[in-house]
């Protein structure tokens, strides 16, 4: 007798749904709250906390309607067998141009372009919304309808160029794996996961946005003596052009041994006038580095990733499993569709064991930044950037613990005044 496989990710499906919905209830609840947490009242403006509700509300809002389409189409997909379907037209469409559906790679890239398009499709309304609605409406949207437009073509273009090779390597390794396909699997993602890290921020993000050197100036060299305090192999220091698409702000460092990047925001130097506030954020950022965060995520990401090739290669045979979803042959892109569909009640586990991880490390870089002398510098700038994205002020613990991956300002704010605190005692 075969086991319900399909009928048993349905019920998950809707299952976490409707918890993670509960949880958005009880978010939505608290953004509604009319007055600021106690801890930051005198600290941010009425003004900036009444524009943060409404922005946060309005996300709200379209955050429900874009969760509630989502669930519908996923599962009547999965329900009514439209997987099985689309995988037998696109092999029909492949025999039409001439072409053989036997050769797995060809017939398995019809189905992927086609899955493309429709995902496009599904996506662009919500996209468009988001972006030319809500972040218009609250003053974050800088993009014209032509650059959306041309982001868009740049990525299905990249996707065109880059997806091919990658499947066709997985399913060829797939197809010659063996007992060894996990580790085989594992070795060719770490591969791509080390060229990607490597290649996207050189090749990849100059195609949407610019970056250019830091003028040399207070700001510059401020940044490089931190930097060299620390002994971080600072090799270039950039500015991208965030506002040329939103006035949200950020920093991020990247690269390899001694090759590091640090790249900032142009929203961000504007939004923070004392280029101290923006060192301390750097200082967060390189406590990242000096605690080896991004070396333990990494190698976190990589086990993870081990394992589920490992699962994968025990459940791929499955001529039951595959039965279930409506498949009477096994194709490797399926499998592995199939195979993240079981394994969904793992990967939200995991996802919120991630997220308990993020924050401690977020709490433990923030230490790091203010042992050096950036406590001052440092609440200032997460406050300021707290104002300036119009991020929610009020949170909901339960759903704050499942779905950030950095705490709420309060709980950081509080975090660096009882380390104070202590400091004092």
């Amino acid at each position: 007798m075969a086991l319900p496989y399909l009928e048993a990710v349905l019920c998950f499906m809707i299952f976490m749904y409707i918890f993670e919905t509960y949880l958005d209830i009880r978010q939505h609840r608290a953004l509604k709250l009319p007055t600021l947490p106690k801890p930051l009242l005198g600290v941010i403006s009425d003004e900036k906390f009444e524009r943060s509700r409404a922005y946060s509300l309005d996300k709200s809002y379209f955050h429900f309607v874009h969760e509630a389409v989502t669930i519908l189409m996923d599962t009547t997909i999965l329900y009514y067998r439209v997987l099985p379907w689309f995988w037998k037209k696109s092999g029909e469409l492949v025999t039409s141009v001439g072409l053989s559906a036997e050769n797995e790679i060809i017939h398995t890239l019809a189905f992927l372009a086609g899955s493309m398009v429709w995902s496009q499709i599904t996506d662009l309304p919500f996209s468009l919304y988001s972006t030319f609605v809500i972040e218009a409406r609250h003053g974050f949207n800088k993009q014209t309808i032509w650059l959306f437009i041309r982001d868009m073509i740049k990525g299905i273009l990249l996707s065109m160029i880059l997806g091919p090779p990658i499947v066709a390597a997985i399913i060829y390794i797939v197809q010659i794996g063996g007992p060894y396909l996990a580790i085989y699997l594992w070795g060719f993602m770490f591969v791509l996961a080390l060229l990607m890290m490597t290649i996207y921020p050189i090749v990849i993000a100059p195609l949407f946005n610019k970056f250019t050197p830091l003028p040399e100036g207070v700001l510059r060299e401020k940044i490089e003596k931190l930097a060299a305090s620390l002994k971080f192999p600072l090799k270039k220091l950039f500015v991208v052009d965030g506002s040329t698409r939103s006035s949200h702000s950020n920093a991020y460092m990247y690269g390899f041994f001694k090759n590091k990047r640090i790249v900032l925001y142009d929203t961000l130097i504007q939004q923070c006038s004392n280029e101290d506030e923006i060192v301390s954020v750097i200082a967060h950022e390189l406590g990242h580095w000096k605690l080896n965060h991004t070396v333990y995520s990494f190698v976190a990401v990589q086990l993870l990733m081990f394992l589920q090739f490992g699962g994968y290669t025990l459940v791929r045979s499955s001529k039951d499993l595959f039965g279930s979803f409506g498949f009477k042959d096994q194709p490797v892109i399926i499998g592995l569709i199939i195979f993240q569909h079981t394994i969904i009640p793992i990967q939200h586990l995991l996802s919120f064991c991630l997220n308990l991880v993020s924050r401690a490390f977020e709490f433990q870089a923030d230490a790091f930044a203010k042992n050096l002398g950036y406590a001052p510098q440092l609440r200032a700038a997460l406050v300021k950037l707290q104002e300036e994205n119009l991020s929610a002020m009020n949170t909901d613990p339960w759903y704050s613990a499942y779905h950030y991956s950095h705490p709420p300002l309060v709980e950081r704010l509080q975090a660096l005044e009882d380390s104070d605190s202590k400091k004092e005692d």
